[in-house]
């Protein structure tokens, strides 16, 4: 059971005293430069379908989609000194983001849980930071781009992905090794505890797992990310004593994150997700992004064959008053961290129906209107590119 003192050494930190405690932690990391961090986000909403060169790759693929996609809710960072000893007093901060149910997109599975743990989204709503702010503290905090801070972590591909978007205002590269080049711009050392415990057969399972193996307690709420990063500190400087006699070869294990950045090759598969069977004759794809699913059906007899006629289907939440859309094939796509649907023929949705159906029945069709545009009731529209 968590304890239940935890106001003592969890900071929680809003719009209104953000930048007080950002003043407060740029002195902080001087004398505890060893930073445990995790995030809580809106859970996973899109997976890619096409052609991975490894299973790295897709999985890559995949956070990249989500990251572009959704909004972080809250980051933890506990800070400790290189002997794993915490500030005396408060040793972690809590920073709770600006989120709106309305309107942003989630995972409802996602949301029930951190709603279960204590997490209130109208506080969040009404009270939360300004990411684009954050993001400008963040750069100026003492806490990146230097070699001698250094971030613990716990199956960290997503926790990164987050901050690296909240620090660039800018979609995530394209290519993995980019995304690393990146990391290690901003972040130069980094351990991940679920690529550390590769190492040992004995150790499996999540956070909570080793640090129950370890005999490592909690103090906070599961789920929250201030209760987590402190778990995950305590749990790292315990595992680093017990398995490594306190020296972690940095040849071996600084920068990597598990799960990403190595990968066993996969078959070339087009249009096939990871760990689902092969398309063959009429074929349903659905994608359901928050109250919007995006469906499309290929009814030709090979899925390869590109000049079968298409039925694309979008199916509008209640919050949206029209869509233009350029459409044509079998598969969702993530385009600059952007679900999209690939052009093939333009076409215009009223929303009265709120849904729409367009037959795409070339490939070579010239129309050159490649975006997506949904117009909100507020009158906001997005548009997504899909040339990118």
């Amino acid at each position: 059971m968590p304890i239940n003192n935890e106001s003592k050494y969890i900071k929680e930190v809003w719009a209104e005293n953000l930048e007080e405690e950002m003043a407060i932690l740029r002195d902080r990391v001087e004398q505890y430069p060893f930073l445990a961090m995790d995030t809580e986000f809106p859970g996973v909403v899109a997976r890619p379908i096409g052609n991975f060169r490894t299973s790295s790759d897709y999985h890559y693929q995949t956070l990249r989609c989500n990251v572009d996609l959704l909004k972080i809710i809250q980051l933890g960072i506990t800070f400790a000194d290189e002997n794993g000893t915490l500030p005396p007093d408060t040793c972690t901060w809590q920073f709770n983001f600006k989120f709106n149910l309305g309107g942003d997109m989630y995972a409802q599975d996602s949301i029930d849980l951190l709603t279960k743990s204590g997490i209130d989204f109208k506080k969040h709503e009404d009270y939360g930071i300004d990411v684009e702010h954050f993001g400008e503290l963040l750069i100026s905090s003492g806490f990146v781009l230097l070699d001698d801070v250094k971030w613990i972590s716990f199956h960290s591909g997503y926790d990164f992905g987050y901050l690296l978007k909240v620090l660039t205002c800018s979609p995530l590269p394209a290519e993995e090794s980019e995304f690393f080049d990146l990391l290690r711009t901003y972040f130069p050392c980094i351990y991940d505890i679920k690529y550390l415990m590769k190492s040992f057969k004995n150790l499996k399972g999540g956070l909570q797992d080793i640090a129950d193996d370890l005999q490592v307690s909690r103090i906070g709420p599961q789920h929250q990310a201030g209760s987590d990063s402190l778990l995950t500190a305590t749990t790292f400087f315990k595992m680093r004593q017990t398995f490594f006699n306190d020296k972690i070869d940095d040849t071996k294990y600084l920068g990597y994150l598990y799960g990403l950045g190595s990968g066993i090759a996969t078959p070339n598969a087009p249009n096939v997700m990871i760990g689902t069977p092969p398309i063959s004759n009429s074929s349903v794809t659905i994608v359901n992004v928050n109250n919007i699913t995006i469906a499309s059906e290929n009814n030709g007899n090979n899925h390869n064959n590109n000049s079968s006629p298409v039925t694309s289907v979008i199916q509008l939440p209640s919050s949206t008053s029209s869509i233009t859309s350029a459409t044509t094939t079998i598969t969702p796509v993530a385009t600059n961290g952007k679900l999209s649907l690939i052009h093939r023929e333009a076409n215009s949705v009223d929303s009265n129906n709120n849904s729409s159906t367009s037959n795409a029945s070339s490939p070579n069709n010239n129309n050159n209107s490649n975006n997506i545009t949904a117009t909100n009731t507020n009158g906001t529209s997005t548009t997504i590119n899909s040339n990118n």
